[in-house]
């Protein structure tokens, strides 16, 4: 399964410096996207699984789910971090500036300060029990957020930030190929995080 990942993401590396063709007022700085949003929606799935395994610890009190749930809410800072540093560099590139408070990176700089403060209270306390309790809670009420700081919130205002796949209208524009190889780069990064996932998870729990 290892050996499958692995290649799947250097096949997926290959065809976005080797085949994917330049875009459209972008040229080949669309590269930067087949990087950024993966990550970016890993990012968005491990807060989400996160909540899901907080929300089954609630409800069974069995402390396999509070692991599950740090973990992932931790691989998905981690993501988040990626997406972040991506997209200063793309700003970079095509506005001149790493950081410019647009919508979406005032949006994803929000996710940080929120799921690094969720590893501080966790940090913080150290009875199992409290500690998986609060922040289970925690976690459940930080993905309310996630949906209108990724997906809503930003389309209220005016950004910078390109729209590769899906214009305002919410139509599909982009060339089939690239299309093709932005799936296979999500899939690939979602295959990464499950990687890191189940490894973490499986040497946490050996050593109990």
């Amino acid at each position: 399964m290892k050996l499958a990942v692995s290649l799947w993401i250097i096949g997926v590396v290959y065809a976005v410096f080797y085949i994917v063709p330049p875009a459209e007022g972008l040229g080949y700085l669309v590269r930067v996207a087949f990087f950024h949003i993966p990550v970016a929606w890993v990012s968005v799935l491990a807060f989400l699984l996160s909540a899901f395994w907080s929300m089954q610890y609630l409800r069974t009190q069995e402390i396999r789910y509070d692991w599950k749930s740090s973990v992932a809410a931790t691989l998905g800072l981690l993501f988040c971090l990626l997406a972040t540093v991506s997209g200063a560099i793309f700003a970079k590139l095509t506005w001149g500036a790493y950081w410019n408070w647009d919508p979406r990176q005032t949006t994803i700089f929000i996710l940080l300060l929120i799921y690094g403060a969720y590893l501080v209270l966790r940090a913080s306390i150290q009875d199992e029990e409290q500690r998986a309790r609060i922040s289970a809670v925690y976690a459940l009420l930080s993905s309310l957020t996630v949906p209108f700081l990724v997906f809503i919130i930003p389309r209220f205002y005016f950004s910078l930030h390109p729209e590769p796949v899906f214009n305002k209208a919410g139509k599909l524009e982009m060339d089939a190929i690239m299309l093709y190889i932005l799936l296979a780069a999500v899939g690939a990064c979602t295959a990464l995080f499950w990687q890191l996932f189940q490894h973490i998870v499986h040497n946490k729990q050996k050593s109990v």
